[in-house]
């Protein structure tokens, strides 16, 4: 981008075309709806100030993903720090809205990215900073969960 002012328009058109998608990766990674417009509009706002940075040449949503992916994880961080030891399983288990859990473990979040979010394997391993090995470990075992608990007959959240 060479910083014009039709290349920003264009990246900012793109940005509002990935917002939907953005927002529902953002709430199942904070685990509820207020949280998740927090972590998105952060993450639009990082994004827009950092828009120099983004090669045309990779895909916008991966970028924003990341770039959300970032945030948060500098959130947990932060939490840490100023001395509420919360583990990562419970800052994912955080209940929604209507009391189910969003996001149960790191399985469901590259559920999300590659069955909601239509992701391929390599893109859901760079959105999370993984290897592809473990988006498909993670996958399986999402799924291996989901079968089971609907084999038991009890209610997938």
């Amino acid at each position: 981008m060479d910083g014009s002012k039709t290349d920003t328009g264009a990246l900012r058109a793109a940005i509002v075309a990935v917002l939907p998608r953005l927002r529902r990766f953002c709430q199942a990674r904070a685990g509820n709806a207020d949280d998740g417009d927090d972590l998105m509009q952060a993450t639009v706002e990082r994004a827009l100030l950092r828009s120099h940075q983004f090669d045309p040449a990779t895909r916008l949503d991966s970028w924003m993903f990341r770039i959300a992916q970032n945030i948060h994880i500098d959130q947990i961080r932060g939490v840490r720090r100023r001395g509420a030891h919360v583990s990562d399983e419970e800052l994912i288990e955080l209940p929604g809205d209507d009391g189910r859990i969003l996001v149960e473990n790191r399985s469901d979040l590259a559920l999300v990215l590659v069955v909601i979010e239509g992701q391929g394997y390599r893109q859901a391993a760079d959105t999370l900073g993984i290897p592809v090995g473990t988006v498909m470990s993670r996958l399986a075992r999402a799924r291996a969960r989901i079968a089971e608990a609907m084999a038991k007959g009890a209610p997938v959240s």
